[in-house]
Order: C-alpha cells, then sequence, then structure tokens
C-alpha cells in the first residue's frame, strides 16, 4: 500500500433496488491506493451489481461515490474510464468476429493525422503492454477461434490498454486452469507494485486469501465483514458469506457398475487436416463419474462436441446404452443423442445453455422442448413448460422473483443453478458435465456437487471436464488426462494430489518429496 491515506474508492451507504429485491442495502467499501482488495459473496449477493455501480453502467439509488478523495457520479462507464477506472467482466465483451487488436483498441482508437486509426501505433501498444505484464496473444487472431483463457488475457489488455489506474476483475479466474491461476496472480501483484489499485471479486476462497490485502464479505446486500486474510481461514469466509462451513467435493462411497452406458473408441476429429482430438477412447459406467483433466485446449472441447454431435468424427465410434444395450450413434443427430438420454452442462451458459433475453420458462425447456413436459404432440406445451420451470425453481433453489423474468436477470450462480436443474430433472442417462461449478460461489458450488453426488447414486454416468482439480479429484470415480487431443494417463483420484495431476497436464514432472 503506497504512503498516501487518501483511498483510492469510498463507497458509502450504495443502496441499488430492483423489482422485487434490494441488490444494494446501504453498502460502504473502502479501497486503499495499491491495494488487492478482495469482494466476495454469494451470487446474488450483490457484488457485480455494486461494481457496475462504480463503473457507470448503473446509476445508484442512494449513496455516494469518491475516487481519490474526489466525489463523482458516472452517468457511464466512459466517465468511469476517464477517472482511470476499467472492470473486466466475468462474461466477456468480445466481439467474435474481430480481431484480438481490433477487440483491444474498439473504441480507444489512436488516430494519426486526418483522423486516420493508426494501426501501427495501437498494434505496438498492444504488443507493448502484453509484454509489460507477460500476457500473450496474437493481436491478429480472431477471437471466436480463442480458448476461455486466451479470451480473459484479451479482456484484461483492453483495461490495461486503455491505462487503467483502477481495476475490478469480476470473477477473473472462473475460465483459468491452475497454471494461468498463477501467472494472472503474479500479474497482479506487478500491478500492484507500480501501485495500481485492484479489485478482486471471487468465489474461490483459497484463491481470495492467497492474493488479498483486505477482503471485505457481502451478504443478502450488505456489507458483513472486512477483514485482513491473515485473521481468517477459508472455512471462516465461507461462514460469512453463506452462514456455513466450506463445502467440498470429496464422495467417499464407490456407486460404480459393471454396465458400461457410453462407449467411446478411437475417436478422432480433424480442425484444419490436424487432429485435435486423436484416437481417443474412454467408457464410462452406471454410476460412476469420468474426469477428463487437461489444460484448456487441450482437445477437451472438440471431444464434448463430437459426444453431442456437433462436430463429426473423421474415425472411431461412439456407442451409447438407453435402455436397449450399447448402439452406436456415431452419425446421429444431436436432437436423437438428447431424446436418448445424453444431459449437457455446457462450459459457457452464456454462449451455449441460456436464452438470456428469454424467460426461465422458456429457458427450461432448451435442449428437450420436443419431450413432456414441454412438448404434448408436435405442439410446445406452455403449462408444462411453466410447471417444470416451477419445479427446478424449487428442487435448486434458483432464487428469483418468478418464473416470468429474463435469465439475464439472475445472478451467474442462479443461472447455472438453472441449467443444472433443466439436466438433472430430465434424468438424463449419460451427463457431459463441463466445468458445471466455473463461476459460481461456495453455495451453489455445493448444490451442484450434491446433486452430481445424488445422480450418480442413482446410476447416471457423468463424463466430467473441469479446470478445478480439487473438484476433479474429490468427485470422480477414474481420472483420464488429456494433453495435445490424447489421453496420456488414467490415474486413481484416491491416490493423486492436484501437483501430481497438475504435471501429467503439463508434460512436467514432479519431483521426489515435491508431492504436495
Amino acid at each position: 500500500m503506497t504512503a498516501s491515506t487518501t483511498p483510492a474508492i469510498e463507497l458509502r451507504g450504495i443502496t441499488k433496488r430492483f423489482p422485487g429485491v434490494v441488490a444494494n442495502d446501504h453498502i460502504d467499501l473502502t479501497v486503499a491506493r495499491g491495494e488487492i482488495h478482495a469482494l466476495c459473496g454469494e451470487n446474488g449477493a450483490g457484488k457485480s451489481t455494486l461494481m457496475k455501480i462504480l463503473y457507470g453502467m448503473q446509476p445508484p439509488d442512494e449513496g455516494t461515490m469518491r475516487v481519490d478523495g474526489e466525489e463523482v457520479r458516472f452517468r457511464s462507464p466512459a466517465d468511469a474510464i476517464a477517472r482511470g477506472i476499467g472492470m473486466v467482466h466475468q462474461h466477456f465483451m468480445l466481439a467474435d468476429q474481430l480481431t484480438v487488436l481490433e477487440n483491444v483498441v474498439l473504441g480507444a482508437e489512436p488516430a494519426g493525422r486526418l483522423g486516420i486509426i493508426d494501426e501501427t501505433a495501437a498494434r505496438r501498444h498492444l504488443e507493448q503492454v502484453s509484454a509489460d505484464y507477460g500476457l500473450t496473444v496474437d493481436p491478429d487472431e480472431l477471437v471466436e477461434e480463442l480458448e476461455v483463457g486466451e479470451r480473459q488475457r484479451v479482456e484484461i489488455i483492453k483495461v490495461l490498454f486503455r491505462g487503467a489506474r483502477i481495476l475490478i476483475l469480476d470473477e477473473p479466474t472462473a475460465v483459468l486452469v491452475p497454471h494461468e491461476v498463477e501467472e494472472l496472480f503474479r500479474n497482479l501483484r506487478e500491478l500492484k507494485a507500480r501501485g495500481e489499485t485492484i479489485v478482486f471479486i471471487d468465489h474461490k476462497l483459497d484463491e481470495v486469501l492467497a492474493i488479498a490485502d483486505t477482503i471485505t464479505v457481502i451478504r443478502r446486500g450488505r456489507t458483513v465483514a472486512t477483514v485482513s486474510p491473515d485473521e481468517v481461514t477459508a472455512h471462516d469466509l465461507a461462514e460469512l458469506m453463506v452462514g456455513s462451513e466450506l463445502p467440498t467435493p470429496e464422495t467417499r462411497e464407490s456407486t460404480v457398475t459393471d454396465r458400461a452406458l457410453l462407449v467411446v473408441e478411437g475417436a478422432t476429429v480433424l480442425h484444419d487436416e490436424r487432429p485435435v482430438v486423436d484416437e481417443v477412447s474412454l467408457t464410462v459406467h452406471a454410476g460412476e463419474v469420468l474426469g477428463i483433466a487437461g489444460v484448456e485446449g487441450n482437445g477437451q472441447a472438440e471431444l464434448v462436441e463430437a459426444l453431442l454431435g456437433t462436430r463429426a468424427l473423421s474415425a472411431g465410434t461412439i456407442r451409447f446404452d438407453a435402455g436397449e444395450g450399447l448402439v452406436d450413434i456415431t452419425h446421429t443427430s444431436v436432437r436423437h443423442r438428447r431424446e436418448a438420454g445424453l444431459g449437457y452442462i455446457p462450459a459457457d451458459r452464456h454462449r451455449e445453455g441460456l436464452l438470456l433475453p428469454a424467460p426461465l420458462w422458456e429457458n427450461a425447456a432448451l435442449g428437450h422442448q420436443t419431450l413432456p413436459p414441454f412438448a404434448r404432440g408436435i405442439w410446445f406445451d406452455r403449462a408444462g413448460a411453466r410447471a417444470r420451470t416451477e419445479e427446478i425453481r424449487a428442487a435448486f433453489d434458483v432464487r428469483t422473483p418468478d418464473i416470468e423474468v429474463p435469465a439475464h436477470a439472475l445472478s451467474g450462480g442462479n443461472q447455472q443453478k438453472l441449467v443444472v436443474g433443466r439436466e438433472m430433472t430430465a434424468t438424463p442417462v449419460v451427463l457431459i458435465a463441463s466445468h458445471p461449478t466455473r463461476g459460481i460461489d461456495v453455495g451453489a458450488q455445493a448444490a451442484v456437487w450434491e446433486s452430481l453426488r445424488r445422480a450418480r447414486a442413482a446410476g447416471l454416468a457423468v463424463l466430467l471436464i473441469s479446470a478445478d482439480l480439487d473438484e476433479l479429484i474429490g468427485l470422480s470415480d477414474t481420472l483420464a488426462v488429456m494433453r495435445g487431443g490424447r489421453i496420456v494417463a488414467h490415474l486413481d483420484p484416491a491416490t493423486v494430489t492436484p501437483r501430481e495431476l497438475g504435471a501429467h497436464m503439463t508434460g512436467a514432472t514432479v519431483a521426489a518429496g515435491d508431492e504436495r
């Protein structure tokens, strides 16, 4: 922290109301100049709303804001940017059809003579920012071709490109694998050393304790504590956030049977004539969770697409048991697979899982709209859809004023519980769960874990892809590691450590005596 006693940010009595809910209820927050200040709380606690107010995206109904000691009122993000505040949103604000360079400079284009955009200057500035903070990107690559972790880097570079001195990071690690988190934290510490100020919204309490100088906890729209990480444990923070201890993904009893429900043999997927999935074989049994570990971009996403039927195999077979023995579904449609009982929790709920402007009852039907209770013959059954949505709302604790609200009105955790509930209430035979707890808080995370455990005990076969190594180890009955599009290791979750698993993912080796 710098010697200056004037805080970078002072929020006093910030209140924001929406129909049926008080998102922020007279919140106070003080962030010192040159510190990393973590903001914790359940999804829906009001953290993101508070930061959107600070960033000028929404006006407060009550309260005052000061930046560097001066009272401010922001009418738009442009006002906040002009005061040196930048925000990296949990769900990316990128144009897929533009290049990395075009996305970074969009709205902040350096102009030369006659107002013509100086692309050379923009490229030089981008490369300098990338080099300074170790955020490697290809300026000419289309954003739609980037993996999730790469998109995250582009978002951070956008903020730094605009000269932000106060950075708001909303769940920045939700899309990163462990080694990328370590790299991000090194970058944040370097920013701090240069006197920059960072507000860090996170649900992963071990990360909060590792990176933050100060932690503020918000529960149900109110500030409940501001503490130093030296004063609390993860369990303490969890109790402050949700009133209970920190949940764990640990699954003790085995429910694995001999009945194979999904068998993949020699699956190969080509992209530009290069194998991105290379002769992958795997079997998932009833009552089994097969965890797939791997650094993002090593073929997991393409494997999922092949299993769903949205990407064709160039070689290999997929067999599925919907109740009458294993049947070849290699060349069947997505609809056929879904109707046969293939469930899917997508990695990105906004891009793949939800229609954000649509009401909850319409979202509850996505992927299941041809089956009861959403369909009656060839007709869509609105009454059935609403009844099922109410069932999901109650069973999965989706917190919403009613099921008519659009999906974008829900917090991230409640959106995820809606997606998980939609798939679980359809009673799938096999579930592909791709990052099922990405970007959600400990309370919602525990609910998703418990849902998977219950379904597993009832005979569900689960293919679990996750960047959370503790989650993979805790939930999985068996573990496979993908690297370079291939399965390179099969590991026992009962004995492997996160460090060993990470070493297999990257191709590194763990030194003797350094397993932890």
